[in-house]
């Protein structure tokens, strides 16, 4: 294991490549959370419609239609069939998430992403245990228990009690209750869970992540023969358990990341000061010079 190790994460890469370089996809998936919710809230805020609705179901310019497929698939299953405008809707948004990966909506998109971010960032300068580790097929049994819940009761069950929808709700008609449910979620991974919510619990991460288990966009640990065990990578990783295939294969193995489980946040390729990982599709096998030279040696 490296002596880099024992020196704060990200350290070296801000040496390396500054702090902004350090923090290139985090500035980008903050911008790109706020964008989202901005679009949504200058109508009700200003009467500016651009976008009407919400992350449930929305229509921009008064011309496209986007439909939550979730939402979508527990309407059917509760014996709503839905009219043709939300099914196509649902048809573009799922072939999006299937193009890019379906868990960039977790990263790049969700609301309350940045409130997980900040009970993750509290939990660590506070020092505290990882807590309860539920396992990771939970979020498959509450997603599959969500459904069974719709189909039995006839509604849309999440949204009742689901965080993104009241968060939403609550910017625009007042928090009232739902301050309690995004202080529940920030409480549950500061002392309950590191990273419990969207890495265990949340059946809408789940949900997305089955979408894009064969997408094209993918991280590559490309370079990974240069990896010096700072293990900086796997600190920041949301989904830490996704990394060590791809950056410990073997010569000859895939340095993708090919997981679901994967959000494509890239902070492993911000905080790698040796440029390890890079953003590439599918694909795209290669590996640096020195390893493919390894691999013929072998």
């Amino acid at each position: 294991m490296s002596v880099k190790t024992r020196y704060p994460t990200g350290q070296e890469a801000i040496a390396m490549k500054g702090w902004l370089g350090a923090h290139r996809y985090l500035i980008l998936r903050r911008v790109s959370q706020g964008f989202f919710l901005l679009l949504f809230l200058i109508g009700p805020w200003f009467g500016i419609w651009w976008v009407a609705g919400s992350l449930s179901g929305s229509r921009t310019l008064d011309v496209l239609p986007l439909t939550d497929p979730l939402i979508l698939l527990q309407g059917i299953v509760a014996g709503h069939w839905p009219e043709l405008t939300a099914l196509i809707g649902a048809l573009i948004v799922l072939a999006v998430y299937a193009l890019i990966g379906g868990r960039v909506y977790c990263s790049w998109v969700c609301p309350i992403n940045p409130v997980t971010d900040a009970a993750h960032w509290l939990h660590n300068r506070l020092g505290l245990q990882k807590g309860w580790q539920p396992k990771k097929s939970a979020r498959l049994w509450l997603l599959g228990t969500v459904l069974a819940v719709s189909a039995l009761t006839g509604t849309i069950a999440w949204e009742v009690i689901n965080p993104i929808t009241m968060l939403h709700r609550g910017l625009v008609f007042g928090m009232g209750f739902a301050w309690a449910l995004v202080i529940a979620v920030f409480v549950f991974d500061l002392v309950v869970a590191r990273r419990g919510w969207c890495g265990h619990v949340c059946p809408v991460g789940a949900f997305y992540g089955l979408i894009g288990a064969k997408s094209l966009l993918r991280v590559s640990a490309v370079n990974r023969a240069a990896c010096d065990d700072c293990m900086d990578c796997f600190a920041v990783c949301p989904e830490n358990q996704v990394i060590a295939p791809a950056l410990r294969g073997k010569p000859g193995e895939t340095p993708l990341i090919l997981s679901p489980d994967c959000t494509n946040c890239g902070r492993c390729i911000d905080v790698c000061s040796v440029d390890v990982f890079a953003f590439t599709n599918r694909f795209d096998n290669r590996v640096n010079d020195h390893e493919q030279v390894t691999d013929k040696a072998a």
